[in-house]
């Protein structure tokens, strides 16, 4: 029998809309050409409202989370007609998503759906004890770590774990450890996240409110038990490793291997040892070798890319340029920075490689702002060049090419020299160090006050700016000396007609007492950390918008 016309369901735009509502999914059409994303659906409960219904490219990697840009980068890079696109990108504010896409036939654009990774999810927890399962603990405390604080991740292996299955039986050890889950999960506040991350390994990410969590943990588990007529007396080899949140946090996973580590040397000891993880631990393991091996071409295919922290007028609180700061965005260990790399490239001798990138893709990027901003036709990028690198072969026809090829006016680029780079061997520095100058680079003398010898040669070197080391300024409210050495170097800026800038600003206080006593610049926390080149020219744009950079109230 046919259908009456009456009796035929027409999806028409309000039920599409309110089937994907209801479902928690949303579509979306990226178009390259126009760079346009288009978004229909949940984009409120995804996390994606600030982007609907339509939005460019630079505004999607702004909101994403800054791990999970990467995985932007790749979903909006153009494929051949018929290639699938998967990732698992969170927004900020949004819980993870999973995007599914295809690109279409014609080859430019690509269109799929968006849904709460939660649809696809298993269950996040461990069966036998109730907390977090690995996978899961791993996945929120990656989310966790993005927000500023203090965190100690401790890891606790509980000792014997193989005697008490053989005297037991599976079963009955089983119930041991459900049993020390409980006890887990008693002793710990809310803020605190627990899991099961191995057969007997037990794990804690604890905020800095909560206090001792090594020792918590230890006081909760280490209770005697009884267990089929059994007295078990537990006890933990504990392993702990601290970490600070923000844009910068090392991945999640990394960490939990580096508490893992911890664990291993407090085992050495015997039972219920403890250890805290230190770069030590590093010198005799395997994660060595893979990070040499993971740095070779590390370069090359892109992963050591610059952040800029802003650098900004005191008197004005107008942002005056950026200094460019190496990060690695490793591909399982996240971001690091670069404490944690630069040693080993010094010893592999990556450190010439890694300084010629650096101010290539600095210039480069300072290029494109000022191309795409009327309003930053005024700001610099400070890059630093590492130890020994002033002395090397074509430092000075890089520099000229470079500015040439980038168009970037005198000053513009300027290099940043520390003094003790210097000291090694001052008649030849000042020989390069005018070279530069006359190519069109600008001169900072960088981590001034820790190092110089005679203050003679600073009237002999072509600088145009002083930088004050962030130990004095931030000292400086605490340490008397520390003050008098800041006022110093404001004061010898002064006389030599240099600019200052001082490092380690962490807030209002500190920018005023500065500005009190003359000095031009700063930079530091309290305006922001070292950005990504999204979030930093989103900065730069609210900048202008406001008038000024905003400044942290208190450290």
């Amino acid at each position: 029998m046919a259908l009456r016309a009456q009796d035929r369901f027409i999806w028409d735009a309000t039920v599409t809309l309110e089937a994907l509502g209801a479902a928690d999914v949303a579509l979306w059409s990226w178009d390259p050409t126009a760079d346009r994303l288009r978004l229909t659906g949940a984009a409120r409960r995804l996390g994606l409202s600030p982007l609907a219904p339509e939005c460019s490219s630079a505004a999607v990697r702004a909101l994403s989370m800054p791990q999970d840009r990467a995985l932007v980068e790749e979903i909006l890079r153009i494929q051949a007609p018929g290639a699938e696109i998967g990732a698992r990108v969170r927004m900020r504010g949004g819980d993870a998503c999973i995007w599914r896409g295809v690109w279409l036939e014609d080859g430019v654009r690509a269109a799929g759906v968006i849904v709460p990774e939660t649809k696809f999810a298993a269950s996040e927890q461990d069966a036998l004890t109730g907390l977090l399962d690995r996978r899961s603990f791993v996945s929120r405390a990656r989310e966790q770590l993005q927000a500023a604080g203090d965190y100690t991740l401790v890891v606790a292996d509980l000792d014997r774990l193989r005697r008490l299955n053989e005297a037991l039986g599976h079963e009955r050890a089983d119930l041991v450890l459900a049993a020390l889950g409980s006890r887990l999960a008693a002793a710990f506040p809310p803020q605190a996240m627990l899991a099961r991350v191995g057969e007997d390994e037990f794990a804690v990410l604890a905020p800095a409110s909560v206090p001792e969590p090594a020792e918590m943990m230890r006081r909760a588990m280490e209770q005697p038990l009884r267990v089929a007529g059994f007295d078990i007396f537990p006890t933990l080899s504990i392993g702990a490793v601290a970490a600070e949140g923000g844009a910068d946090a090392p991945d999640a996973a990394e960490l939990l291997r580096r508490a893992e580590l911890a664990v291993e040397s407090a085992k050495s000891a015997g039972r219920g040892g403890a250890a805290a993880y230190g770069r030590s631990l590093e010198s005799d393991g395997l994660s060595r070798l893979a990070m040499e091996s993971d740095l070779r071409g590390a370069i090359g295919r892109g992963e050591i890319v610059p952040f800029f922290q802003p650098v900004v007028r005191l008197d004005t609180g107008a942002i005056a340029g950026f200094e460019a700061l190496a990060r690695w965005r490793h591909p399982r260990r996240g971001v690091l920075t670069p404490e944690e790399f630069l040693p080993l490239c010094e010893e592999m001798g990556l450190l010439v490689e890694l300084g010629a990138h650096m101010m290539q893709a600095a210039a480069q990027q300072l290029a494109a702002w000022r191309g795409a901003h009327r309003a930053a036709g005024e700001i610099t990028v400070s890059v630093n060049l590492s130890t020994g690198e002033i002395h090397r072969d074509h430092l000075l026809e890089d520099v000229g090419a470079l500015l040439a090829d980038t168009g970037l006016p005198r000053g513009a680029l300027k290099l940043e020299i520390t003094e003790s780079d210097i000291m090694r061997d001052p008649e030849r520095a000042a020989v390069i160090l005018r070279q530069l100058r006359e190519a069109g680079a600008g001169l900072a003398l960088d981590d001034f006050g820790t190092g110089f010898s005679s203050l003679s040669y600073l009237t002999r070197l072509p600088f145009d700016t002083l930088k004050i080391d962030r130990y004095f300024v931030r000292t400086m409210a605490a340490n008397e000396g520390s003050d008098k050495i800041v006022r110093s170097v404001i004061n010898l800026g002064r006389d030599l007609s240099l600019e200052v800038v001082a490092e380690g600003v962490e807030n209002a206080q500190m920018a005023r007492r500065l500005l009190e006593i003359g000095c031009h610049y700063g930079q530091g926390y309290g305006y922001a950390p070292a950005l990504s080149a999204q979030e930093a020219e989103v900065y730069l744009n609210e900048s202008y918008a406001d008038g000024a950079a905003p400044v942290k109230a208190r450290g």
